[in-house]
């Protein structure tokens, strides 16, 4: 009897909630209006209706198929979606822009880019309107356009630059090179009536510029440049060897970036200059490649930066998107950003001076070798925390012995290749070739981490994909990588790496003190043996974090999508999918009062997935 009574209670709490939920209407806080839902990116929802305690009973509550009848070809995206007021916004990579009811997917409409182009893979903004204009979704093409969708209509906004786009690729910034890429990759950044635009270029030395650039969200007008180059009389000039500047490729936001909308402060990540594997021709420090800046969001005036890697050679980019948090240390509150490179350093900043919260020490590293090239003597590298992905090789203790033809084939491809050892930032030298940590994809990847604001914990996913690396001058005149970077692993599909695992890592900083909270191996090789299968494996795409303590990530090239217990690292849910998912998850309450987790899983991605038609998967609770 009380077995019976227990069922019953529990069946009527439940009709009763949802009876509840279902007249509620939508609030801000159940939206996900950016790439990272806050404008600071710490990717962390309120949402608190799936628990650590019921998230094994999340279903599937429908999926959108992505490739309509006809296509010729599948196409990857790494692309999460927006939800205001109820409405998902999908960036779908067969060329539309769509709005979806977030509870049913059904479309409400689709917009088709003209010329049969597609969107940007990593995503869109959304901006809230003005009263006057409707709200609107900025995207852009990979020839240089950025556009303007209203978020009603799905109309182009035609007041919006040119009938609802503006040309990327002005003069200033092609300077000249016509016939090279310049596009963007990213979702683009919303500061009130501003929209921020960094570049995808080329590596070849020179070539477009990599400024990045604040448009009038309403009319597409130019509103500001900041330099990533600095031109003569500008602070960082100096930092280059003379003529070096000249018309520099490469040092461009390719990522993502964020704003302290109250204190009206960008945070702009640049990568590396180019060429990238060499820098003989551009003596010095060579600011701002490989620097955080900060710049006043209104005017794109400089306020500060710190470099993270020095006359980078090894395309080190920043490449994770500058997530905005409070430090709590001493006592105090501390406004800080969180910034890595792909070599796997988290640096933690106070965001209004850019001085580090922890300890940064200059560490010597080895000289180079290659014919012109001085690399800097010296590297940050924060005390803490320490590194979050292997920084070295050595292959009398480091060799991986997964199974015993996974150790024959790699002792043979060491000594067929005659690799040599590799610390951190070991130079590329133009005779030999080195297993080089992190590889050219880096540790972290683009996705970034995410933030739970009630433990303070920087959440954040990191691989060990080395990289077979020697340089080389190319027949065009500048240096550059030799035949490749060829790959540390066996098989291109089986991807087992030549190094001990883990292969892939789930870290959680905790930022009030530098300390690793916890680490899990993230990701199984379903190739393997079951008892070797934990290895971790390559991942692309980030995790969220919500306040009722769960993380939520895809991003491994095992297809499967899971939930972690935000304090513990404990695995709780896994759910396997048809393709691998290279993005990140968003989370949101639909107008039923459910709370909903969507994610887009087309496979591809330089890792090389599987890539099919793809969809997005939504989940709830039954």
């Amino acid at each position: 009897m009380p077995k019976i009574n227990t069922r019953i209670r529990t069946v009527m709490v439940g009709l009763l909630g949802s009876l509840l939920f279902a007249g509620a209407q939508a609030t801000p806080q159940d939206d996900w209006p950016n790439y990272g839902r806050d404008p600071g990116g710490a990717r962390y929802s309120p949402l608190t209706q799936i628990t650590p305690a019921n998230v094994t009973s999340l279903k599937v509550a429908w999926k959108y198929d992505l490739k309509p009848a006809g296509a010729a070809r599948d196409a990857a995206s790494q692309t999460t979606p927006l939800v205001i007021d109820g409405v998902l916004y999908l960036a779908n990579p067969y060329g539309k822009i769509q709005a979806l009811d977030g509870v049913t997917g059904k479309e409400i409409w689709s917009y088709t880019l003209p010329d049969n182009l597609r969107p940007n893979t990593r995503g869109l903004a959304y901006w809230p309107g003005d009263g006057k204009d409707d709200p609107r979704l900025i995207f852009a093409t990979p020839n240089g356009k950025l556009m303007a969708v209203n978020a009603k209509t799905g109309k182009a906004a035609e007041s919006f630059g040119d009938k609802g786009a503006v040309n990327l690729r002005t003069p200033e910034i092609m300077r000249g090179f016509a016939d090279r890429p310049y596009a963007m990759s990213s979702a683009p950044l919303i500061y009130k009536n501003l929209v921020m635009t960094g570049g995808a270029l080329g590596e070849i030395p020179k070539g477009p510029s990599g400024a990045v650039r604040a448009w009038d969200v309403r009319t597409g007008k130019l509103v500001w440049t900041f330099d990533a180059v600095p031109k003569k009389g500008e602070p960082g000039y100096d930092t280059w060897a003379p003529g070096s500047t000249e018309n520099r490729a490469g040092v461009n936001v390719w990522g993502l970036m964020n704003v302290d909308a109250e204190r009206g402060i960008a945070y702009l990540p640049f990568g590396a200059p180019a060429s990238d594997r060499y820098g003989g021709d551009r003596h010095g420090t060579n600011l701002f490649s490989g620097s955080l800046v900060a710049v006043n969001a209104a005017t794109g005036k400089y306020l500060w930066h710190f470099q993270l890697v020095h006359h980078d050679i090894w395309d080190h980019d920043l490449d994770t998107p500058p997530l905005l948090m409070t430090v709590r240390k001493n006592g105090r509150s501390i406004p800080a950003v969180a910034t890595m490179t792909k070599s796997a350093y988290l640096f933690i900043l106070d965001r209004v001076t850019g001085k580090p919260i922890y300890d940064v020490k200059e560490v010597p590293v080895p000289a180079s070798t290659v014919t012109g090239e001085q690399a800097w003597p010296t590297q940050p590298m924060p005390v803490k925390p320490p590194p979050l992905a292997r920084q070295h090789f050595t292959a009398a203790t480091d060799i991986a012995t997964v199974t015993p033809e996974h150790k024959a084939f790699c002792e043979k491809l060491i000594k067929d290749k005659k690799l040599h050892d590799s610390i951190a930032y070991s130079p590329l030298t133009m005779d030999s070739r080195i297993a080089r940590f992190p590889g050219s994809g880096g540790g972290p990847e683009w996705g970034g981490g995410s933030f739970d604001a009630k433990l303070g914990y920087y959440i954040v996913n990191t691989h060990d994909m080395g990289s077979i690396e020697m340089v080389e001058k190319k027949k065009e005149g500048h240096w550059g990588s030799a035949d490749g970077p060829d790959s540390f692993f066996i098989d291109e599909d089986k991807k087992l790496m030549c190094q001990t695992p883990p292969w892939g890592t789930l870290y959680a900083i905790n930022v009030n003190n530098g300390d690793i909270a916890w680490s899990k191996t993230f990701g199984v090789t379903d190739s393997l043996p079951e008892a070797v299968r934990n290895t971790g494996r390559p991942s692309i795409g980030g995790p969220i974090s919500t306040a009722s303590g769960l993380t939520f990530i895809a991003a491994t090239d095992d297809s499967r999508f899971r939930a972690y217990e935000s304090a513990t690292g404990k695995e709780v849910w896994t759910y396997k999918m048809e393709l691998s998912a290279h993005a990140t998850p968003m989370t949101y309450r639909g107008k039923d009062g459910k709370q909903y987790v969507a994610i887009v899983a087309t496979g591809g991605s330089f890792i090389r997935s599987p890539t099919g038609p793809g969809s997005l998967m939504v989940f709830a609770l039954p």
